[in-house]
Parts: C-alpha cells; sequence; structure tokens
C-alpha cells in the first residue's frame, strides 16, 4: 500500500513514496538513478543502531552495495565541524556527480546531507529516506538543506532537491511516544496554515496514529507532504506563499534559542506552541475568532503536546528577551519581523504590519 506524491519542479522533480517495507525495497527503488551500483550513506548513531542493517539488505538485494558514515546524533551534529567530516568522507569514497548519497536519519541528518551534497562537487544527487515523523512530513520535502550558526539555526544552506524520497512508516514504531509527538506539530501545522477539513480529520483520527495505526499514519503523512509540495511548487526558493510553511516557527526559534536547543524543548514541540501563540496573537489583533485559538489548544491537549510556555521546564526569559531574539529569525526582511497569522483555522497568511506591543502582550500573559 505505498503512496506517491509528486514534486513538479520542472528538471528538479521528484516523487516522495509512502508506505511500510520501503527500506526492503531502496534497492529496487534506487536502482534507476544510478551509473554505477554503490551509494554513500550518511546516518546517525541511533538510526544506525537501529535500521542501518535493514537498509543495508534492501540495498544489496537490488544489487547495490554502499559505504556508511555514522555522525553522533542531536542537533549539534547540524554544525561546521561535522558539515567538514561529512564532505571529507564523501570525497575519500569518491562520490562523483552522477553517483547518489543517501541521507539516513532525521531532519537533522537530511538538512546537514543535503547541503553536503549540495556543495560537493558543484551538486551531487541525494536521496532522502527520513526516519522521524518530523523528517517525513517537513524537513526531508522541499529541498531546503543547511546547518546551524552560533547566530542562530539553518543560517547556512543551499536550495538542493532531493532526486527521490523515502519515507517508510514502519520505521516510526521505533520513535519514542514523545519523538513522535514532537513530529506531529509539523503535521498538525498544515491543516491550521491551509486546510480545515484535514485539521478535523485529526481531531478525530490523529490519535489512531499515534497508538501505531498503520492507514491513519500513512493518509497523515500523505496528506501533509501533499500539502508542502503544493506550496514548494509555487515558491521553491521563499519569496512569498512558502513562507506559510513556517506557521509557529517564529515564536519557536526564539523558543529553541533561549532554551539552547537542548533537550527542554524539541523543534516540533516549539512549532506546536508557537502555532497556539499564533492563533492567540490572531485573535488579539481581530483576525480570528476566540474559538480558534481555543480549538487549537484543545487538540494539542489531547494529543498529550506541549501547548503552553509552561509546559516547558527551567526558567525561560522575558517577553522582550524572546523578541530580541525572534530578530534573528531568517524571516525578518528588512529589519521587519514577519509573522504567519491567521483568519481562522486553515486560513494563515503571511504579514509584516503586527504591532510589537501585542507581540509582548501575548508573550506577558503567556509566560505568566
Amino acid at each position: 500500500m505505498t503512496e506517491t506524491v509528486h514534486v513538479d519542479l520542472g528538471s528538479r522533480s521528484y516523487d516522495i513514496l509512502i508506505g511500510p517495507g520501503l527500506l526492503a525495497e531502496a534497492g529496487a527503488r534506487i536502482a534507476p538513478f544510478l551509473a554505477r551500483p554503490r551509494v554513500a550513506i550518511v546516518t546517525d548513531e541511533n538510526v544506525g543502531a537501529l535500521h542501518l542493517e535493514a537498509l543495508r539488505k534492501g540495498l544489496e538485494t537490488g544489487g547495490i552495495s554502499s559505504e556508511a558514515l555514522i555522525l553522533p546524533a542531536g542537533e549539534a551534529t547540524k554544525s561546521w565541524p561535522h558539515f567538514e567530516r561529512t564532505v571529507e568522507w564523501l570525497l575519500e569514497q569518491k562520490v562523483e556527480r552522477n553517483d547518489v548519497v543517501i541521507a539516513f536519519g532525521g531532519g537533522v541528518i537530511g538538512d546537514l546531507v543535503g547541503f553536503a551534497a549540495a556543495v560537493l562537487r558543484r551538486g551531487v544527487r541525494f536521496v532522502q529516506i527520513p526516519t522521524s515523523l518530523l523528517a517525513q512530513v517537513d524537513s526531508s520535502v522541499g529541498g531546503k538543506t543547511g546547518i546551524n550558526a552560533p547566530q542562530g539555526k539553518n543560517l547556512i544552506g543551499a536550495f538542493h532537491q532531493p532526486s527521490l524520497v523515502l519515507a517508510d512508516i514502519d520505521v516510526l514504531g521505533t520513535l519514542t511516544e514523545r519523538d513522535y509527538l514532537a513530529g506531529y506539530g509539523e503535521v498538525v501545522k498544515y491543516g491550521l496554515l491551509g486546510d480545515s477539513e484535514f485539521f478535523q480529520w485529526l481531531e478525530s483520527n490523529a490519535s489512531r496514529a499515534a497508538e501505531g495505526d498503520e492507514a491513519a499514519r500513512i493518509a497523515a503523512v500523505k496528506r501533509s507532504v501533499e500539502m508542502k509540495a503544493e506550496i514548494v511548487q509555487r515558491d521553491e526558493t521563499e519569496q512569498g506563499d512558502r513562507a506559510l510553511l513556517n506557521l509557529g516557527h517564529t515564536f519557536c526559534h526564539a523558543l529553541e534559542k533561549a532554551t539552547d536547543y537542548s533537550d527542554r524543548l524539541l523543534h516540533g514541540e516549539g512549532v506546536a506552541i508557537g502555532c497556539a501563540l499564533a492563533f492567540e496573537l490572531s485573535a488579539r489583533l481581530g483576525l480570528c475568532s476566540q474559538e480558534d485559538p481555543s480549538r487549537v489548544r484543545a487538540h494539542l491537549r489531547d494529543m498529550k503536546m506541549k501547548v503552553d510556555l509552561s509546559d516547558i521546564p527551567g526558567e525561560l526569559p522575558d517577553a522582550d528577551t524572546l523578541i530580541k531574539l525572534m530578530g534573528q529569525d531568517k524571516k525578518v526582511i528588512d529589519g521587519q519581523l514577519r509573522f504567519i497569522l491567521a483568519r481562522g483555522i486553515g486560513e494563515a497568511f503571511v504579514t509584516g504590519d503586527v504591532p510589537p506591543e501585542a507581540v509582548k502582550a501575548v508573550l506577558d500573559d503567556a509566560l505568566r
């Protein structure tokens, strides 16, 4: 029961396959892209221990040999030292421009390896095999690659589309509940930004998906990916519409920086809290009804997600400091912070016209 979503970007088009058993089929799926039957895999210690053997077997079944680089797990890997190590390892493997590099892991590995592929020999092809829910619905699709800088997340990178994405639903079964729910923060974002019917479907079905229901998981991943693909097709390099995908992220990135990108707050948890804050801000500005933020928060609570700033362990800085941290965001244009706000569930839009005192008031209340 494999579903396919096509991302139509002319000569850079590719398919996203979603379904069970795709690691076992990796050789057959990737072989058509190869000039010679070998690939270089980059993964992390956690994913490598759980799934590397299965991927290698799947490749061998298709007659493909592989070498693997195993990096430390965690956000700290998205940095210059590991990027340098990855690029140099790929050069040692004599990866040529018509070879394929496989990014096998969550968003950190996908972003890092995609960026390495983008700059290696001015661009080699790569295949994304995302192993977290977050990566399957978000970071593996759309060609944004990069690493973090001391100044902030994802400030160094390139647009480089994959040749293929294999989202194996079975792999999600090895995620902790917390990691699965962090990924769900990005799933619910799609309903909130552009599809109220999908949000309504999630209200009824997302808990089934969280409990491991295969059909519900495939449906949730597929719709998320379709929505992202539609937006990326309209705006590949984020000149306009693609910024909608950052619903919740302006708050999220400030909170991640405030918590030192640590385990106190996972990215998808920050997105969920950020979405709740964006709807609260929208309601206060009279853009949407007060019922909308309540409904968003109720659903996140039903899913046992983080919803409020008080759900983040430890101290947080005050509202003024958080607003300063937002100023480092990539969505700042001409010094003007841009927010993604909503006229209702499924009706998000991008604006630079938000009174700073309204943002401060929402954060002050959230911090109480």
